[in-house]
């Protein structure tokens, strides 16, 4: 056995690990249990669903997807999904350990998306909004081109019919596959968000677990307001990096919703369960003054 298979091999089986772990399963164990990730408290399945996905134990908030968080943020049978047409391809023919392209596949087989991120017009509690929300299961919510050329898209839909518009992130960065071709997407963003804002028309940045790379350097950290998910780690470079380079032990809360809020980096922590109430209450806020112009 060669030592890149004894790597290999060892990874195989950390990710088997950390998957029933996860599931709380053993081989032959039905799927009704589950373990909580942070407090490790065992979890019924169901009560974990009923919970939004936030443990009822520790308030640990879970990972979701962009479909559960586009059914939890808006008005039942009122999302219409835009330009699910624009797919990805493989521009640079990138292969590491894998081709770019087999990745593709494999992440649009496991989570039953095209790309990283959902856009479309929606409601809440009647009021019409865009919206975009990333799904950091598909290659870690990074942003490519696709993902770039959709979030903009999406922007411009609300600039034209002048609707607010609301950013849901959770990614890790960057699309490395693609090199400078998903950097270039932080400007076309950060471009069309800048719009938004010379036009007057709202736009509200939701940052959920994680939130880092590319996007915090760009569109997700642009927005008139920026909410973030209670507990979510949302930052730049990675803590380790960061530690490494400065040499120094940074504080246990760094890069956490809590932290950033101390500092003014966002302008509202919340919980899963009162996101929607509060984008209601900005969004009426926003209609009357808009009425009163």
């Amino acid at each position: 056995m060669t030592i890149q298979e004894w790597f290999d091999k060892r990874k195989e089986a950390q990710i088997e690990r950390r998957a029933k772990e996860i599931k709380g399963l053993d081989n032959d164990a039905p799927e009704l249990w589950t373990k909580c990730v942070h407090c490790e408290t065992q979890l019924l399945k169901t009560d974990l669903e009923d919970n939004m996905m936030v443990c009822p134990h520790c308030d640990y908030h879970y990972k979701i997807s962009a479909r559960n968080r586009i059914k939890q943020l808006t008005d039942e049978g009122s999302f219409e999904e835009l330009f699910k047409n624009i797919m990805p391809i493989d521009p640079l023919e990138f292969v590491d350990s894998e081709s770019y392209a087999d990745r593709l596949k494999k992440a649009q087989s496991k989570t039953g998306l095209e790309e990283a991120v959902v856009t479309g017009l929606a409601s809440i509690e009647g009021h019409k909004v865009a919206i975009a929300v990333m799904d950091f299961e598909f290659m870690g919510g990074s942003m490519g081109s696709v993902v770039g050329e959709k979030v903009t898209r999406t922007m411009e839909k609300a600039l034209e019919l002048r609707v607010p518009m609301i950013a849901v992130t959770s990614s890790g960065g960057a699309r490395m596959q693609e090199s400078a071709l998903s950097l270039m997407q932080m400007a076309k963003t950060s471009c069309a968000a800048g719009k938004l804002d010379e036009a007057g028309i709202l736009y509200i940045n939701i940052l959920t677990e994680p939130t880092f790379g590319g996007i915090t350097a760009s569109f997700g950290m642009l927005g008139d307001i920026i909410i973030a998910e209670q507990g979510a780690r949302i930052g730049f470079a990675g803590r380790r990096v960061i530690e490494q380079t400065i040499r120094q032990k940074l504080p246990d809360d760094f890069q956490t919703a809590e932290y950033l809020l101390k500092y003014g980096q966002v302008d509202i922590v919340s919980k899963r369960k009162n996101l929607r109430k509060i984008l209601t209450n900005i969004l009426e806020i926003h209609e009357c003054s808009e009425s009163k112009m």
